[in-house]
């Protein structure tokens, strides 16, 4: 399958990551790859509505990337070790660990305008499985809704760390918080 699409006006497709690109009639006739329209840069002009997030309350990034890139349908959060707005690693238990990554994963959601609510899926990444109870009680305290995870061992992590948690999740407030009528 080639990986230049054309489209027909305001037509929609359903793009590598599952973002939907819609295009109006102008753009139309022009080509673009599959990774131009996940990124946005398909739009002639520069959409308010994503791009990157930052928050000063949790770890600034420790390389080339953002905490998390807002799109108009996910938020794409990166991983999150366990350390406090200055970059000062959180010592601990495993509990105390986990709590801090979820606490600065709900920082950046915040920022993008949304949520621990609604997070679809999250990744978490441990140094010993052993560990694996004790993160699992903390994680339960933090996302009641059970969105999709997965929980693997690896090698090492960065800073040398035993945990690291990232997530995707929707943009928009938190849907609990709805004004009941």
């Amino acid at each position: 399958m080639s990986n230049i699409v054309r489209f027909v006006p305001m037509a929609s497709i359903r793009c590598y990551k599952g973002a939907l690109a819609q295009l109006s009639s102008i753009q139309a006739k022009r080509m673009f790859t599959r990774s131009q329209i996940c990124l946005g840069e398909h739009h002639s002009n520069r959409n308010p509505a994503w791009g990157p997030v930052l928050s000063d309350k949790a770890m600034p990034p420790v390389g080339p990337y953002s905490q998390a890139f807002k799109t108009t349908h996910a938020i794409y959060c990166s991983g999150q070790l366990p350390a406090d707005s200055q970059g000062k690693l959180v010592e601990g238990s495993t509990q105390e660990k986990t709590a801090a990554c979820l606490r600065a994963l709900s920082a950046i959601l915040t920022a993008a305008g949304s949520s621990l609510e609604r997070i679809v899926k999250v990744q978490i990444f441990l140094t010993d499985m052993k560990e694996f109870a004790d993160m699992n009680a903390e994680y339960e305290k933090w996302i009641k809704h059970r969105p999709a995870r997965s929980c693997v061992a690896v090698k090492e992590l960065p800073k040398g760390v035993n945990i690291e948690i990232e997530c995707v999740a929707l943009p928009g407030p938190d849907p609990t918080n709805h004004v009941k009528q």
